[in-house]
């Protein structure tokens, strides 16, 4: 995939074993940083970044694993991840319109800065600590 436009940059990456594959055009301004308690949990950690692309923008090769779960709000969403080493690669709607990459199997991570923090009341409090 090539770069489109001076905000969008083409990202690429792969789960720990190499089995899943993706590939995907998103925005810059559309990298976030969620706090919400399904986040941490799911994670492992304090919080989890991701970084938005709609579905026409997107190449998965390999077959994740995928699992609904339905959240505080009642929305379902499909959680996916490597069933082979257990690499959490997206999230996204019933639909498969707008996935919500995981920046960390992401070759381009250190491009992807969060432009916005969400769930905020749900994180962690030393993490705003100075």
């Amino acid at each position: 995939m090539e770069r489109k436009m001076s905000d969008e940059i083409c990202v690429n990456g792969s789960c720990h074993c190499g089995y899943i594959k993706i590939e995907a055009i998103v925005k810059l301004t559309e990298v976030r940083a969620c706090h919400c308690t399904d986040c941490q949990k799911i994670s492992g950690a304090p919080l989890r970044a991701i970084a938005i692309a709609p579905a026409e923008k997107i190449t998965i090769t390999g077959n994740p694993k995928e699992y609904i779960k339905i959240g505080d709000s009642g929305n379902k969403r499909i959680q996916a991840f490597c069933s082979n080493c257990g690499t959490q690669l997206f999230a996204t709607d019933m639909e498969k319109t707008v996935y919500n990459l995981r920046t960390g199997f992401l070759e381009q991570r250190n491009d992807l800065k969060p432009k916005q923090h969400v769930f905020t009341q749900s994180s962690v409090p030393w993490l705003w600590m100075k």
